[in-house]
């Protein structure tokens, strides 16, 4: 598992009390589980695109701590973190990256297109800004059954610059949605830097403008992400509409793909280095316990395991399968 099943997600926690075995535990599997596909990929027994989040894991951790399991998420082809923290199925992720039945979306839609009914993880979208109308509307629908849940809707900068984005926000702000926006802002739209699209940096000042109280992040600090994440989602629960978090981290690999990028000339490793000083998988692993961190350890790489062989032995799927879901049936 990837909380500890004695303290219940959705628990209140703060920087003075928060479970930091638990933080740790949530990053270190995603960090590995990346990792591993990365160590993978040049194989080619992953048949799709990845689109690794390794650097921006702590956002998704965060959040999904304290979001309630009943509580809903939307994200984007960038999106191993988001699915594995929400409690998505590791063996089905890498079946359906292998392209096998067993898949999470039963291989036909690879990485860019992670989906968990189990784990209430909305199907990630490869096609930029995508998701955030339909979490929007996911949002709209929470409110007209008036179940109490809430959306948190995952997407990068380069969203924010798509027409959606605006929509969104001022169709959620108008109805009083239940859902937390959260931009994961790595500073890049693939090789453009931000620089070179905004006239100026304040997104939170323009989100603001809608009446959407707003949170800026700009350290990749895991412990303030989740306070961040706690007061926003208390805020939403007590009927108070959307709110929104800028989450400001870096993505250390190359957009698509397992390696660096620093060699291409967009972006530079000095850059990066200030970025891999913050980094939060280590900074939690000297705050527990040595033994301790040695068992989570150990228990996440058997995970991994148990989840590559359930992949690599997977059969693959059915030729009938080709035209199941081209109609409706």
């Amino acid at each position: 598992m990837l909380y500890d099943p004695g303290i219940p997600r959705g628990t209140a926690l703060s920087s003075e009390n928060v479970n930091i075995a638990r933080l740790y535990r949530g990053l270190q599997y995603v960090r590995r589980v990346e990792e591993s596909v990365a160590e993978i990929y040049p194989s080619d027994k992953i048949k799709s695109p990845v689109h690794l989040s390794i650097g921006q894991e702590a956002a998704s951790v965060a959040v999904c701590d304290v979001l309630e399991q009943t509580d809903y998420v939307s994200g984007t082809y960038r999106g191993h973190a988001l699915y594995l923290a929400k409690g998505g199925s590791l063996k089905g992720m890498l079946a359906e990256m292998y392209g096998k039945s067993g898949g999470a979306a039963g291989g036909k839609g690879g990485s860019m297109h992670l989906v968990s009914q189990e784990a209430n993880v909305l199907g990630a979208s490869a096609v930029v800004g995508t998701n955030i109308p339909i979490a929007t509307g996911a949002a709209l629908s929470m409110k007209m059954q008036k179940n109490g849940r809430i959306v948190a809707c995952f997407f990068g900068d380069g969203s924010t610059e798509e027409g959606a984005f605006a929509e969104s926000l001022n169709f959620a702000a108008l109805k009083k949605l239940p859902i937390l926006f959260v931009c994961e802002n790595n500073f890049y739209a693939i090789h453009e830097p931000l620089s070179a699209r905004w006239a100026t940096n304040r997104l939170c000042e323009r989100v603001a403008t809608y009446g959407i109280p707003t949170t800026l992040i700009d350290d990749d600090d895991v412990l303030k992400m989740h306070d961040a994440a706690r007061q926003a989602v208390d805020s939403i629960r007590a009927g108070n509409g959307p709110a929104f978090i800028e989450y400001q981290a870096y993505r250390l690999r190359e957009h698509v793909g397992p390696n660096e990028d620093f060699n291409q000339g967009y972006r530079h490793e000095d850059e990066a280095a200030v970025w891999r000083g913050r980094d939060q998988v280590a900074r939690l692993s000297e705050m527990i316990d040595p033994e301790e961190r040695a068992r989570i350890d150990a228990d996440i790489e058997t995970e991994i395991d148990a989840a590559v062989d359930f992949a690599e032995s997977s059969p693959a799927p059915a030729i009938e399968e080709l035209y199941r879901h081209v109609y409706a049936d």
